[in-house]
């Protein structure tokens, strides 16, 4: 499912799923990070546009590639919670899930948070709030699915990313060889049509 179902916004209120806007920028993103040969690659593309994007980043990744890590922060993108090891919220505990995501927070420092699958109940929302600014995504490029093709992948974000889209990449081993083939060509397609990619900010809770 490209984009989600509308049902969700009531699920999960407070939710960031895109920024309404006239102006023409994407928020690109990307999930499971960092690792090096992936995420550099990554790193590479961006700079040639002068693309900045925003990484949702797994806690032991950042701790065994903290190189990486750095690079991203060094250029200028931004960097989200994706707790520490990718738990399916769904399936652990609330006090388990908040854990996870607490350890995560002593490599990321970030107030932006994703949920690995898109997967939240009402407690652990409602707890994480709290201390985060939840984003989602209004296009996911579905670039993790091996049995979606990259030009689907390619077609998933031109036919829906436009003013304020969030967009959702992974920079991982599974969704390299789609991804690193699509992303260009996205870069591309959008830079020539004036658009301007920036990283989400992080924002001050009340």
């Amino acid at each position: 499912m490209v984009r989600p179902p509308t049902y969700l916004r009531f699920l999960y209120p407070g939710v960031v799923w895109n920024f309404p806007t006239t102006e023409k920028i994407i928020y690109l993103t990307f999930d499971d990070g960092p690792i090096p040969e992936v995420t550099s690659k990554v790193l590479d593309l961006l700079k040639q546009y002068n693309a900045q994007a925003t990484f949702f980043c797994i806690g032991e990744n950042v701790k065994k590639h903290p190189e990486v890590y750095k690079r991203i922060l060094a250029e200028g993108h931004g960097v989200g919670n994706h707790t520490y090891t990718h738990p399916n919220c769904w399936k652990v505990n609330a006090d388990d899930f908040c854990e996870n995501v607490k350890k995560a927070s002593t490599v990321i420092h970030s107030n932006l948070f994703r949920p690995p699958y898109g997967k939240l109940t009402p407690r652990t929302l409602f707890r994480l709030r709290k201390k985060y600014r939840i984003i989602m995504w209004d296009v996911i490029s579905c670039d993790f699915d091996e049995k979606v093709p990259a030009e689907q992948v390619k077609k998933n974000v031109l036919t829906h990313a436009g003013n304020g889209s969030i967009v959702v990449f992974h920079d991982s081993l599974k969704a390299a060889p789609r991804m690193l083939k699509v992303l260009p060509e996205v870069l591309e397609y959008y830079a020539k049509r004036d658009f301007i990619f920036k990283k989400i900010e992080e924002k001050r809770l009340s």
